[in-house]
């Protein structure tokens, strides 16, 4: 998987920081994109799964060479789960199967909503900040909206702008997909929250983690 800090390149960045300016130039509103390797580490997975995967090992050794001896059966299981419990880690695509969708997606939202109150996007002055977080071990996309922006937005336009990242992940243009979050996250600001003479940058343009 590739990590947060290279998932977009140089040239990208510049790109995605370019258009968040061009948004912001119109509106007071504040937009964070944001790009994180995991929303969680998800520890059970690598437990259950190791787990599971030893005990079935482990007793199909111990009916093979020794019947029900436990002499055969502990140490394969012991080394069984410290090996099956290291490739899962290693392995995100094996990891992701383990976890439920549901899970993933609510890790994603609480990622999300942390990281909004940590990069201080509830203290714009008008309350409009947007964060914008891909997490790529769950390939979820969570667009967060503060409490201005959403009095005057309706809920399924962040739908909207979840389809387009996640359209542009999947063809391989992440970098253009975003940009036309950002776009779109503009002309949503800038009609409900132009641009007032004392406004300034606030926030980060991009942020990769």
């Amino acid at each position: 998987m590739e990590s947060a800090d290279k998932f977009f390149n140089k040239e990208e960045q510049q790109r995605i920081e370019a258009a968040v300016r061009a948004a912001e130039m119109k509106t007071s509103g504040e937009i964070v994109p944001m790009v994180v390797d995991s929303s969680y580490d998800y520890p059970r997975a690598e437990l259950i799964g190791g787990g599971t995967l030893a005990l079935a090992v482990g007793l199909m050794i111990s009916w093979l060479f020794g019947g029900e001896s436990i002499w055969w059966f502990l140490p394969v299981f012991i080394v069984g789960f410290f090996v099956f419990q290291q490739l899962i880690h290693h392995l995100p695509a094996l990891k992701r199967k383990l976890i439920h969708p549901d899970e993933l997606t609510e890790e994603v939202k609480e990622k999300a909503l942390v990281s909004f109150i940590e990069q201080g996007l509830h203290e714009t002055r008008d309350r409009t900040g947007i964060l914008i977080l891909i997490s790529l071990f769950e390939h979820r996309v969570q667009v967060l909206a503060d409490s201005g922006i959403n009095e005057k937005v309706p809920e399924h336009t962040w739908e909207e702008l979840v389809d387009i990242i996640i359209t542009g992940l999947k063809s391989g243009d992440s970098c253009t997909a975003t940009c036309q979050a950002i776009e779109r996250c503009g002309e949503l600001l800038q009609e409900h929250f132009p641009r007032k003479h004392d406004d300034t940058d606030e926030l980060p343009n991009l942020i990769m983690e």
